[in-house]
């Protein structure tokens, strides 16, 4: 039996780093009776300006990020909103294992890859996939972008985890299919670097 590689030691210590200081955003254990209906798997970005409690991601990131629940409600008409766009499992897009994951959409600007490598764009919600199941994070991913849609965001982060696992590997071929990606590339380190994903979007 081949044995799943191993996260590299160094990689997991400074993703911790990163996020240290982030409240999480859902338990790393989903327990089987819970469902992604029962509350948010995300958080909205702040300005400073904005009149909450500021909290950290890592050294360089100071935007505040919303510790308040969405409600149920809001939650729901989004996942049902969202269930009109399928993503294929059947997709399955070539990246350069040699390079850091990342794709622009024909015919967009490649400089946006630069921009998003760098942190140039700030994400207005993050998404966290921890514990979920392969279908539950598919509907939570279009419920996201779906969403960033209805609130005019320019750039989302997804947090799918380090190593090779599942959603490492499905989350782009999904992000791929939809019309509102216009671009995305592995984050910077202060959003969760080999384990998250900087999404730029098409603003409606």
């Amino acid at each position: 039996m081949t044995k799943k590689p191993q996260p590299d030691e160094q990689d997991l210590a400074l993703f911790r780093q990163a996020i240290r200081d982030v409240k999480p955003m859902r338990q790393d254990t989903l327990p089987e009776h819970a469902s992604p209906e029962d509350g948010p798997l995300w958080y909205r970005r702040l300005e400073a300006s904005d009149n909450i409690h500021s909290a950290s991601v890592g050294n360089k990131q100071k935007s505040a990020v919303d510790r308040q629940k969405r409600s149920k409600p809001e939650h729901r008409l989004d996942r049902q909103a969202a269930a009109s766009f399928q993503f294929s499992d059947g997709f399955e897009a070539w990246f350069d294992p040699s390079q850091p994951l990342k794709y622009v959409q024909p015919g967009s600007d490649s400089h946006e890859l630069k921009r998003l490598r760098r942190g140039d764009y700030p994400p207005d919600l993050i998404l966290d996939l921890h514990g979920l199941r392969r279908e539950d994070a598919k509907m939570e991913i279009a419920a996201l972008l779906h969403a960033a849609r209805k609130q005019h965001c320019a750039c989302v982060c997804i947090v799918h985890g380090l190593g090779e696992h599942v959603l490492k590997r499905s989350v782009p071929n999904w992000l791929i299919q939809h019309p509102d990606v216009l671009a995305f590339h592995q984050a910077p380190l202060e959003w969760g670097g080999r384990g998250a994903l900087l999404v730029l979007l098409r603003i409606q």
